[in-house]
């Protein structure tokens, strides 16, 4: 299927989505329903199975938001294990490396491009109905996103490289995992983790790359001052934000 939110990261246009680590269909719904372009589900973080990627997915694309998933690790198998539950991307953790990042993107991409298994029967490939295998491997290989996260202190040292790297349509700065790895841990405005994420927000605009990052309605408005165009909050920090607008207004 086509992926809108690639086309209009592409367009030099901002998008948000939200990152959901619960396994919960109708969740998807909701984040459709609530105006998002797209939803994360994290299966770094969450406690979200396989089962649950493809019943989540289903819902992203019944609800007509694009589904991307962060798998456990920059493994093959198991970037493979979503892709061919019909993710339309991946949001790779702990890209330290230019080979990490190659790694991600053959992952990701059927030969010529990468080096994915191809099977007959996937979701992704609609079960083989009515769509060749060289009509989905064409397919797949133009409308698949891959987001590379940059988090810690090794991708500062690599970025350059990492960034001249074919394949990765973004460029994640991960604020949580990089404070940490600055030794500043959830220490977001501590000067060495600011200054470290708007120097990479500077080199990823110098390469002419699209750059993404997370966090509140405030955050993200600073992220896409420094020129993030690939944007969301978490479920938590929605609900969070929207109950503390809640009691603002019943208590007033």
């Amino acid at each position: 299927m086509p992926n809108p939110l690639k086309e209009t990261l592409y367009a030099g246009q901002p998008t948000y989505g939200v990152s959901v680590m619960i396994p919960s269909a109708q969740m998807v719904e909701m984040v459709a329903h609530l105006g998002f372009n797209w939803v994360l589900i994290d299966c770094e973080h969450g406690a979200i199975g396989l089962e649950s990627v493809e019943a989540m997915v289903m819902a992203a694309e019944a609800a007509g938001i694009v589904p991307i998933v962060r798998p456990p690790t920059n493994a093959a198998e198991a970037i493979a294990q979503v892709m061919d539950r019909g993710a339309l991307g991946v949001q790779v953790p702990h890209v330290r490396s230019a080979a990490d990042a190659r790694r991600a993107v053959e992952a990701v991409k059927f030969p010529p491009l990468g080096a994915r298994s191809l099977a007959v029967g996937t979701r992704a490939g609609r079960y083989g109905y009515g769509l060749s295998q060289t009509e989905y491997v064409a397919q797949s290989n133009r409308e698949t996103l891959v987001c590379a996260q940059l988090e810690d202190v090794e991708a500062l040292h690599n970025a350059e490289d990492i960034l001249a790297v074919e394949g990765v349509d973004v460029f994640f700065i991960g604020p949580s995992d990089l404070s940490q790895s600055l030794g500043y841990p959830g220490q977001l405005e501590a000067p060495p983790v600011r200054e470290a994420i708007e120097a990479l927000f500077a080199k990823i605009r110098a390469a002419g790359r699209i750059a993404g990052s997370a966090g509140g309605a405030a955050a993200l408005c600073r992220y896409r001052e420094l020129g993030a165009l690939y944007l969301y909050t978490h479920l938590t920090r929605l609900l969070q934000e929207g109950a503390s607008a809640f009691w603002n207004a019943v208590r007033a």
